[in-house]
């Protein structure tokens, strides 16, 4: 510690071993540090996240009590004996995901293929559920109205991750739960359609949904089956729309970017905002300047009369040392036959502090 005084650990038994955890770790967490994976759906270890342990998926046996704890919300005391690995606490946990599966999309069809909840049901051997599903009458629509996001509440498992995400998180208090027992369900302030709420679009929901619920426009089809591995590659990069220095994850599909989440960075501990996660589409936009440009000497003239679709009516194509003499002898021009006063410049949020302090110390001088 810090003040140099050593931190005094609980010492307690898992799955036969002695182990020791930190002031206010969970049996989950510590059950992690070992190499052991409890399955679990409504807890996130992601920074921000606490544990609500609604699900049921991480019970674990503990010797000498009558029922079965949650192990993300469980804290161990001294000499506790824990079993995670017992078989009433794998039958239990296999139940719990067979109720969960008996209402989700077939696998195949399903609107994230690759989700968490399936990865968990595999890792337990749950491909099917002997339960019969929820009443066709009583699943909630599809949700089409936002432009990013897709909303498919047959896929929720009410685990409220999303309204912790919106709620405590990013602190947008959009996301809620309405109605009672098989009528309950995820709403968007008064049980708007997501588009027309006063969502932010910070896709914080989506990155937290462990079922497919909620999943980002370009990761789903128009028949609204989706996978988010279905990506050729990932690569890191940093969002380019401030200087905060957001880190995040491109997922490429074909040479195009097909979403965007967040990574924990220090900036941003994997949040993201609109433009950070949605905010790619001019990258392969029609109307993207992807080659320097001069104005004709025969444009006509200036004015808000310019087609994107058809810019050589005004430009023409030049290479970067052409355009660059142009802009710099024009500067020169200007400052020589008016005076620097006269020349005025225009920065970009996108810039980084060092850009900007560039960019400022070339229109000061």
């Amino acid at each position: 510690m810090p003040d140099g005084n050593p931190v005094e650990t609980i010492k307690f038994t898992l799955d036969g071993k002695e182990v020791h955890a930190l002031p206010g770790e969970t049996i989950w967490q510590v059950a992690k540090r070992e190499g052991t994976t409890i399955p679990h759906l409504c807890y996130a270890d992601e920074p921000g996240y606490r544990s609500d342990g609604n699900c049921r998926a991480c019970m674990v046996e503990v010797e000498g009590e009558r029922t079965l704890v949650a192990s993300c919300i469980r804290e161990p005391r001294d000499g506790m004996v824990v079993s995670a690995a017992s078989e009433r606490a794998d039958k239990a946990r296999k139940t719990v995901m067979e109720l969960l599966v008996a209402d989700q999309p077939e696998r195949d069809v399903a609107h994230d293929k690759s989700s968490h909840l399936w990865d968990m049901a595999e890792m337990q051997g749950v491909t099917e559920s002997r339960f019969p599903a929820l009443e066709d009458c009583r699943v909630p629509l599809l949700d089409d109205s936002h432009v990013a996001m897709r909303v498919n509440l047959d896929a929720c498992i009410q685990c409220n991750l999303c309204v912790r995400a919106c709620r405590e998180v990013q602190v947008n208090d959009v996301i809620g739960l309405s109605g009672r027992g098989h009528d309950a369900k995820i709403t968007f302030d008064f049980d708007d359609p997501m588009g027309q709420s006063t969502c932010v679009a910070c896709g914080e929901c989506v990155q937290a949904c462990p079922t497919g619920a909620l999943m980002p426009s370009g990761a789903v089809g128009t028949d609204e089956v989706g996978d988010s591995q279905d990506f050729d590659r990932e690569v890191q990069s940093v969002c380019p729309y401030c200087g905060v220095g957001c880190q995040l994850s491109f997922k490429i599909k074909d040479d195009k970017i097909a979403w965007v989440d967040g990574v924990d960075g220090p900036a941003n501990e994997q949040r993201l905002c609109v433009k950070g996660r949605f905010g790619f589409d001019y990258i392969a936009h029609d109307h993207r300047l992807t080659t320097p440009l001069i104005r004709r000497k025969d444009a006509p003239a200036k004015g808000l009369n310019v087609d994107p679709a058809n810019l050589s009516t005004h430009f023409r194509e030049a290479t970067w040392e052409e355009a660059l003499d142009a802009a710099a002898g024009g500067l020169a021009r200007l400052r020589d036959s008016e005076g620097g006063q006269t020349v005025a410049g225009f920065g970009s949020a996108k810039c980084s502090n060092e850009e900007a302090y560039l960019f400022q110390k070339l229109i000061r001088q």
